[in-house]
């Protein structure tokens, strides 16, 4: 059966964004390990970082094979090559359109490379058709967990947004295990504005290709949300395997987060003076955007909240018009503002922090579940909204900060004192002692959950068994 797998080539299509690349990478290092050829399809801005990151693979292993987006062909620069690179919302639906343009490019690569299996991005519905012509199976990757795949599901087929007299009357998803309640102002605004555009038509495609392609990945744990993987898999009818957490499951990688950078890192540095789970730590991630305001509010309220914190923020040296007049002086000591990147696995695998203000993106809240970590949820946009009621009313591992509203920039709408309050429930008192109890225990069931006979361990060798069985079949 080994040497069986090692004639196994799987082909990984990540989306160009750091979110989506990052557990791609993950995931192709987790194949690689069960025996596996990989190739990585990614654009050439990508490729040296990729190429960094493997260092430790050979090119038998893992390979890469370079794209590139026609971006020039929807108005975007021809250098365009990222998410990151499209600032506004215009630029982010040019960009959809120009990824769905690279279907010539990947019929090239089936040509030439002739991969037993192709694993692509969610954002890659369209994928599956070229896969059933060319007589390849397609797993779709989910970067979410099953509990945001089935809300988003059922939202889209039962349309319970569609019944309430306003956009802060609450509706319960129907079909969704839970009684989960959700307003229209929390939901996507593609998909309660009612206008047709590139949103509206890759979210119709993915429902589609979910059953359509040969099966789903989940970067999840059947532990954390079992309910979920049942009715997505059993009610829902869509065929899927939980690999996840990714980051957890590739023992080199864990070991590339103890690298001498990180630890050399000023946050890591000061984070070791400081007492267990007194700190609270705060990112939103690398899309999300702030007014002025809103950062404002931010600061006054961790000030206030009297707690250690490290917030992290995409501000620049020199443009700190922003903070409060002293504000940095007089929380010196006991607040740390990291301007830019930091490590936030090895921050929040640190024993000196208790809790994590967050914008519920999912590798995040999958980082801080594997790490015990109590959450504050902030969502911003995408699924976020839906993956806080999972921590906060699924798993109460979370208190929210009180974000009523699905937006692309925050505007000022979480005031200083909600953020205070929210800080102080999640770090101190007899709730924040049962909410930490709780998360660390799905931060062991997050650890089980990968090692060998673990759920996702298991779940990802029954599938590689079967594209086994998949490929001989299609060579009798």
């Amino acid at each position: 059966m080994g040497t069986k797998n090692q004639e196994l080539h799987i082909a990984f299509f990540p989306f160009m964004a750091q979110g989506h690349i990052i557990p791609f990478m993950d995931l192709a290092k987790l194949f690689v390990s069960r025996g596996l050829k990989a190739t990585i399809i990614t654009t050439s801005p990508d490729a040296p970082s990729i190429q960094t990151k493997l260092q430790n693979y050979s090119s038998s292993q893992i390979q890469i094979f370079t794209i590139k987006v026609p971006t020039a062909d929807v108005g975007l620069p021809e250098n365009c090559q990222s998410l990151h690179c499209a600032t506004t919302p215009e630029m982010h639906l040019q960009f959809l359109t120009a990824t769905g343009l690279l279907g010539p490019q990947i019929q090239q690569f089936f040509q030439r490379k002739k991969p037993n299996c192709l694993v692509a991005d969610m954002f890659f519905p369209w994928a599956t058709d070229l896969g059933s012509e060319f007589g390849i199976p397609v797993l779709l990757f989910q970067g979410i967990g099953y509990f945001p795949l089935c809300a988003i599901l059922c939202v889209h087929l039962y349309k319970p947004h569609l019944y309430v007299s306003s956009d802060s009357d609450p509706f319960v998803i129907p079909n969704l295990p839970g009684a989960i309640e959700l307003t229209r102002k929390k939901l996507p605004d593609f998909v309660t504005n009612g206008e047709e555009n590139v949103f509206t038509k890759l979210l119709g495609e993915g429902v589609k290709a979910q059953k359509q392609s040969y099966g789903v990945l989940v970067n999840s744990f059947y532990e954390l949300e079992a309910a979920y993987a049942d009715h997505y898999r059993n009610d829902l009818g869509i065929r899927a395997w939980h690999v996840g957490p990714l980051y957890l499951a590739n023992e080199r990688l864990v070991e590339e987060n103890k690298s001498s950078i990180e630890e050399q890192h000023e946050c890591i540095k000061w984070l070791d003076l400081k007492k267990p789970s007194s700190v609270i730590y705060v990112c939103f991630g690398s899309l999300a955007t702030f007014v002025d305001a809103q950062l404002l509010e931010i600061a006054e309220g961790l000030e206030a909240s009297e707690q250690n914190f490290i917030w992290v923020v995409k501000k620049q040296v020199g443009e700190d018009g922003w903070l409060p007049e002293g504000f940095e002086k007089r929380v010196e000591g006991r607040g740390l503002v990291v301007r830019g990147w930091a490590p936030q696995v090895k921050i929040l695998s640190h024993a000196a922090v208790g809790g994590f203000v967050t914008h519920c993106g999912w590798n995040s809240t999958l980082e801080a579940v594997a790490a015990g970590v109590p959450m504050v949820t902030w969502p911003i946009f995408a699924e976020q909204f839906y993956n806080e009621k999972l921590i906060t009313q699924v798993l109460g591992i979370g208190v929210c900060v009180g974000a009523k509203e699905w937006m692309r920039v925050v505007r000022e709408s979480v005031r200083r004192d909600e953020i205070e309050k929210a800080v102080r429930r999640a770090m101190v008192g007899e709730e924040a002692e049962e909410i930490r109890t709780r998360a660390r225990v799905y931060g062991e069931l997050a650890r089980r959950a990968v090692e060998v006979m673990g759920s996702s361990s298991e779940d990802l060798d029954a599938l590689i068994h079967e594209l086994l069985s998949y490929d001989i079949a299609q060579e009798l």
